[in-house]
């Protein structure tokens, strides 16, 4: 009688390990989230004009942006590269992109390609992993990357982070609509169109 404490105590604890696994990638995915939150403390005007940058390493001026740059900086801040990445996937398979249809350009161009949703879903669906679409507020986890349709078919982008909404208990965004880089509360405020898992090449 005196092992059985000690076999139940063995099971609840195999139950509980089993019921919380530790996320996949958890150093990057904390850094990448620690990026996207930084992001919040720059001041950004939301600026969409097309800008020839360097490459690879460019970025458009630093006080300007959409919300795909936040999602580019956060990720450059973690070293991975999102222009050089997409550019050279979009130079072996562009046809597999939304660029020619879209956009009617017959080539890749590293000044925009991965600053456009429609292109960083594609790449996030080949190289990343691309997640079933969910009502469910605890299918998405910190670094996850979600896009929406903020309506009439136009995209956004944004990315999960660590910091949980006091009045939903879900983690919150960290997202550019329009007023520069905030971690808000929006995870179902918009049609969700994808979601993702990226940690780099």
């Amino acid at each position: 009688m005196s092992s059985r404490p000690g076999l139940v105590l063995m099971v609840v604890s195999v139950l509980c390990t089993a019921q919380t696994p530790s996320l996949p990638h958890a150093d990057f995915r904390y850094r990448l989230v620690a990026a996207a939150i930084e992001r919040t403390h720059h001041t950004v005007r939301y600026v969409s004009t097309y800008v020839r940058i360097p490459y690879p390493g460019g970025d458009v001026p630093s006080d300007t942006g959409v919300c795909t740059d936040e999602i580019i900086r956060a990720y450059r801040t973690v070293g991975v590269d999102l222009q050089k990445e997409v550019h050279e996937d979009m130079l072996r398979n562009f046809g597999l992109y939304p660029n020619k249809r879209r956009w009617l350009l017959a080539h890749p161009d590293s000044n925009i390609d991965h600053r456009r949703v429609p292109n960083l879903m594609v790449f996030f669906q080949r190289k990343g992993e691309s997640l079933p679409v969910s009502g469910r507020a605890e299918d998405f986890a910190p670094g996850d990357l979600v896009t929406w349709d903020l309506g009439g078919g136009v995209p956004h982008i944004g990315i999960v982070v660590d910091q949980k909404a006091r009045w939903s208990g879900r983690y919150m965004i960290v997202h550019n609509i329009g007023e520069g880089p905030k971690m808000e509360d929006v995870l179902f405020n918009w049609k969700i169109t994808g979601h993702y898992r990226y940690f780099g090449p």
